[in-house]
Parts: C-alpha cells; structure tokens; sequence
C-alpha cells in the first residue's frame, strides 16, 4: 500500500513539525549533555566516570541505527518510530532520577536505543510522502533542527546546570517527546503503512552491533582514557576488525542480510556514503575542536567561544538550503555542493597553510566556507540514496547513509582530538597564564587538524564528483 501526502499544506506542516521534533530530540541531547558534565560528575560524587556519560549514549545510538531502518521497512514507519521516541523518553526520566553515575550510565543507554534511528526514520518518512524531486527542500529544514541542537544545547545545557539543576536538560524531553508522539501518530495514522515483506537478519544484526560498538569505543577512548597503543584499544580494534570480517562474510551468504548487496552493490550508494561520512565528519570534527583553539589561541571565554561558532553552524544551514531547493529545478544538480566542497577544501589548505598568521577574523570566514560546503553536500546525497533504491529498501538505505556518517564522524573526531592535543596539550594543563611557547605548539598542532580537515574535504569532493547524477522522478516511488 502507498502513502500519499497529505492534501492540506497545514496538515502536511504538523507532519514536518512532529518529525523535525523526533530529531530535536536525538541531536540535542548529543549537545545539551556537554557543558553539565562537570556539575552532573561533583553532583553524584563520581567525576571520574563522567566519559561514560557521552559514550553510552553514542555506542548505543550508532550500533541501532540500521536496525531501525531495517525494522521500518518490515513493520511501518509510524509504529517503529513511535517506539523509538516512547524509549527515549523513558531513557530521559531515567536519566533525570539517577541517583548514580552507574545508573546515568544505563539510563543514557536506554536513551541512545531510542534515538539511534529517529533521524534515519524522520528521513525515511519524507521521502514516503514526497517525490525525490522535492525532496530536497525538505532536508533543508532537518539541517536547521541540527544547527538548533547545536547552537541552543551547550547553552541550555550550562545555563541549567549553572541556575537551576541539571537534571532539568534530561526533563526537557518529556514534553518535546510527548508533543512528537502525539503529532506524529495522530498525522501518521491517517495515511496507509508502507510495510514490505523482509526478513531481519538478527546474526548479522548481532556482528554489526559487535563491530561498531568496539569500534565506537576505541575511537572514544583512545587518546583519552587509554593510550592509543594500550591493550583495552588495541583488544577493541582488533575485536572490531574481526567483527567486521565476519559481518561481510554473512553479508554475502545470508539469504536477506540485514544490508543487502543490492544497496551495497550501487556504486551510487557507496559515493554517496564516503562522502557524506567524510563532509559531516569535518563538521562535527571541526566543531568539537575549535573551543579549545578559540579558548586557548584567541582568549575566548567558554560562552563566547559558542557563540564564535554561531556562523559555521548558519553557513550549514545555509548550503544545504540552496542545494536541496536548487535540486528541484536545476537538472545538475550536483553542481552546488562541488563548488561548496571545491572551495571548502582550499578554504581549510589556506588555513593550514597560514594558520600562524591568519587574523581571527579570517580564520572563521576560512572556516565558515567550509561548513558550507558540507552544508550544500548533506541533502544531495541524501536524496541521491534515496532516489537510486527501490521502495521496500527505502528505510534500510536512508539508515545505512546515517549510520556510516556516524561511524565517520566518530572516527574524524578522534583523528581532530589526536592531532589537537599532539602538540598543544601543555596549554590546556596550565593553570596559570598560558606560556607563549604552549600556544605555538598548539598553533603547530592546529596546522595538522586544518591539513587533516582539507584532505576530509577533498576526500568528500571526489565521492560526490564520482557519484552518478540520476535525474530525480517527480512522482513518489512505490
């Protein structure tokens, strides 16, 4: 059975409002938790183990993400997703009643359960409801809930940390999760399921899992927790490595494995993942990063050093609504995110190049030119997946694009941080005044982040100038 979209404009806008607050939910809370970390960890007496409080939830959002897809395409859309954000909001209450960072701990897992796969389905549904031709201008508004998440997260984050309690930012997601259950059942029911007969590959669901999660975890805590060259991370590496060898061995003997060759064997699908995984990787990389050159480099307090990321945050939002509108009514519509990417990547050469002397000023421009670039990537190969497979694999792709970002992004992130601390972490130490001779060695390891963010960029150039250029249909595919 088709779905069809909903005649009235208003009733077609209460479907967007309730999806884009489903992935409210998951993006903030990877944003909000941030800035509270301190006070949650004196709070429950337990700073020591605050890191599990980022990896929990990321190990188990990452690992459900394809699952979720999977499942979406087997059961319906609305049923799966009401379930996702029912379990984040238990995850939630949990997490705001936790007596112990243990019991946060668990709590937050439950949570990444239930928001792994909200923004993959939120996806999946609007190419339900669209054509792939049209698409496109809707990506653009996920794109501005992401840039709410992380503008508005560490500010809420530390503001109720600092006047009120933190378990208020674990609270908030009782009524932005009840507002999304109910908007989204109440429009969601009133159009026809669309369910296909699959079967879910749980042995293959179980490698995955193993080979993600281990990776996760190492990416994590390599650098951090442990040395890069300790037994814990080399034991996960090699434990993923060999997850992964089985995953692909039942990949291709499964009758219906759970991401089938027929995605995987689309050359379409693989541009359209590396470079959408190496883009949004230099993003989240970027923004993780640069706090600590603007805090340390340029004297910024904490709060200011948010708001200088004000502008990369807007120029994303930026690209990816000139490319997902243009994508409508240009035939090549590739043409956008190549001049983004093209001019991203010199943007992060000359920041390399010239980070020593590049003013303030020109840095964040260099930067924000980057941040458009991926900004204008996201919607194109978003809808290129989508437009490439067929109806009955629409969910299990969309989720296998957004799992692989993660998994990029996590693995970008850990490479930024590496290089970041390399050199500079004497400045981050010093409790007094930072010494000149820190803040160059920072500056030098700074040098390496900007080559490693320009060789992301160009990596995402050349997947997205392989890609093929289908023409986009104009009707929905059934």
């Amino acid at each position: 059975m088709t779905a069809a979209v909903p005649k009235a404009p208003a009733e077609f806008r209460q479907v967007m409002v309730g999806l884009g607050l489903a992935m409210l939910l998951s993006a903030l809370d990877q944003t909000i938790v941030v800035t509270a970390m301190p006070t949650i960890g004196a709070d429950l007496g337990d700073p020591q183990n605050l890191p599990w409080i980022v990896t929990a939830y990321l190990v188990a959002a990452t690992v459900v993400t394809p699952l979720y897809g999977k499942f979406a395409d087997v059961y319906g859309r609305r049923i799966v997703l009401l379930v996702g954000v029912t379990t984040f909001i238990v995850g939630s209450i949990a997490c705001a009643l936790a007596p112990t960072m243990a019991a946060l701990a668990v709590a937050r897992l439950v949570q990444g359960l239930g928001g792994g796969g909200l923004i993959s389905l939120a996806q999946t549904i609007v190419a339900d409801l669209v054509s792939p031709r049209e698409r496109g201008r809707y990506q653009t508004y996920f794109a501005a809930v992401f840039i709410t998440s992380s503008v508005a997260g560490p500010a809420l984050g530390g503001l109720f940390a600092q006047y009120l309690h933190w378990s208020l930012i674990f609270w908030i997601n009782l009524p932005l999760g009840l507002a999304a259950l109910l908007i989204t059942n109440a429009r969601l029911k009133r159009l026809p399921e669309r369910r296909h007969p699959h079967k879910v590959d749980y042995p293959g669901a179980l490698l995955l899992v193993l080979a993600s999660g281990a990776m996760v975890l190492a990416l994590g805590w390599g650098g951090s927790r442990y040395a890069w060259a300790s037994a814990p991370i080399l034991a996960l590496l090699c434990g993923s490595a060999l997850f992964w060898s089985l995953f692909a061995w039942r990949v291709r003997v499964a009758e219906e494995p759970l991401i089938p060759l027929r995605i995987l064997g689309l050359r379409i699908v693989r541009d359209a993942i590396f470079s959408s995984a190496s883009g949004l990787g230099a993003f989240v990389g970027l923004s993780v990063v640069m706090p600590i050159y603007f805090e340390v480099v340029a004297g910024l307090s904490a709060r200011d050093s948010g708001l200088v990321l004000i502008p990369l945050m807007c120029a994303t939002v930026i690209g990816a609504t000139l490319s997902g509108r243009l994508m409508a009514v240009i035939r090549h519509y590739k043409i956008v995110p190549l001049l983004g990417l093209g001019v991203g990547t010199l943007a992060a050469a000359v920041a390399a190049w010239r980070v020593d002397s590049l003013s303030f000023l020109a840095l964040n421009t260099l930067l924000t030119l980057v941040t458009f670039g991926v900004g204008a990537m996201l919607p194109v190969a978003t809808v290129s997946v989508q437009n490439a497979v067929l109806a009955r694999d629409l969910g299990t792709a969309t989720a296998t694009t957004q799992f692989f970002r993660q998994l990029g992004s996590a693995a970008v992130v850990a490479l930024f941080g590496a290089l970041a601390l390399g050199g500079g972490r004497a400045a981050l130490i010093e409790e007094t005044a930072v010494s000149p001779d820190s803040i160059r060695a920072l500056i030098m390891s700074f040098r390496l982040v900007f080559s490693a963010l320009a060789l992301c960029m160009a990596l995402s150039f050349v997947f997205m100038a392989r890609m093929e250029e289908r023409p986009l249909t104009g009707e929905r595919r059934h």
